[in-house]
């Protein structure tokens, strides 16, 4: 059988040259005799992978001195008990934007350990916009967090079940905020340039847009590594892990090798830079036919619009199920929505190619023209 094209939001496509590369190296890496699944955390051949691998991610998001990068485990939910354990020490609230599922069950969480303020959220209806489909407005959040005693500003910079992504708005006011910016990006991270300079703590799982499930990346602030709670667990201490290159305990070894394969990809594609572009111009293709069409729709507002989760509706949804089996049939696979909003649902990360976007244009384009 021939490979299809996956949509899924994550665990999410891998590059196929990143897997046939993976499925060479599985019983003899690089004449060594054995897989990187068996080779011990603190050998020298797996140090040589591990180091090369966060050497490229840092080469790739351009990772300032001040900053160090953490190969971390429990993915993002784990990371929403991790984040304040570790940011806490000293502080009793701190101040959250809310613009979907993913940031309130941070915001949800953060309540087992102190006061959460939301300060900005799409949680009701704006105008015509429906709720958790836009954007809120961040005009106001310096004179609401400054002055306030906020350990720090939790935002997730993308929403992969409202299709919701920020477009630099925190970024470019966190300067003038007396608290660090906690950035969620989990399901865009190396899809965009960005100043890491500017963060406090930006953290993912890999699953979308990095290797397979396992591996949580996280880039912290040099400065904020000792601002630990005492039941914050030694395994999840920023600064312990830190203190011991992310080898304090047994890392997830295979999927962080699967990672700096990616990485590796990437570079040689152009970097994020190309990433970037690739993003806007899949993601353009596939909203201008959405946008195109009486038959389907984006509930998000164009200025709000993820380029790495594409979110839209059938006018007829007594027509999503034979919309699904018809796009399997043709090799396009995962597209049904989140239960929780319906729909149908692209999800078209760094690995996804333009010839995936534009196979999945054609078939919207034969099954309106079929059913409608």
């Amino acid at each position: 059988m021939s490979r299809v094209w996956n949509f899924s939001a994550g665990p999410a496509a891998l590059p196929e040259v990143v897997l046939q590369r993976a499925a060479q190296e599985m019983l003899d890496w690089r004449g060594k005799g054995l897989s990187v699944m068996e080779m011990s955390h603190r050998s020298p051949e797996y140090t040589e992978i591990f180091e090369k691998t966060r050497s490229d991610f840092k080469t790739l998001m351009q990772v300032p001195d001040t900053h160090e990068v953490l190969f971390m485990q429990g993915g993002a939910v784990g990371m929403n008990a991790i984040v304040p354990m570790n940011l806490l020490q000293g502080f009793e609230q701190a101040a959250f934007v809310n613009t979907g599922a993913w940031s309130k069950k941070t915001t949800k969480e953060f309540g087992k350990y102190a006061l959460a303020r939301v300060l900005a959220d799409n949680s009701a209806p704006h105008g015509e916009l429906a709720a958790s489909t836009y954007v809120p407005d961040c005009t106001n959040l310096v004179e609401r967090v400054n002055g306030q005693g906020m350990a720090y500003l939790h935002y997730c910079d993308n929403e992969t079940i409202g299709g919701v992504e920020f477009n630099g708005q925190i970024e470019a006011l966190s300067t003038q905020l007396d608290c660090p910016v906690v950035a969620d990006m989990s399901s865009n991270i190396l899809s965009k340039t960005l100043d890491v300079s500017r963060y406090g703590v930006i953290y993912g799982g890999a699953q979308k847009n990095i290797g397979p499930a396992g591996v949580t990346l996280v880039i912290v602030r040099k400065d904020l590594l000792n601002r630990a709670l005492p039941i914050c667990p030694s395994a999840f201490e920023f600064a312990t892990v830190a203190e011991h290159g992310s080898m304090y305990n047994t890392p997830p070894t295979y999927s962080i090798y699967i990672a700096g394969l990616v990485f590796e990809w990437l570079l040689a594609q152009g970097g994020v830079q190309w990433a970037q572009a690739q993003a806007e111009q899949k993601a353009g293709l596939l909203y201008q036919t959405i946008d195109a069409s009486g038959f389907y729709k984006c509930p998000v507002p164009k200025p709000d619009r993820s380029k790495m989760n594409v979110p839209f509706t059938l006018a007829d949804e007594s027509l999503n199920s034979e919309f699904l089996k018809r796009a399997a049939q043709a090799g396009l696979v995962q597209l049904k929505g989140h239960k929780s909003v319906g729909g149908m649902r692209a999800s078209i990360y760094n690995a996804m190619p333009l010839a995936g976007v534009k196979a999945l244009v054609e078939f919207m384009q034969a099954f309106e023209k079929d059913v409608a």
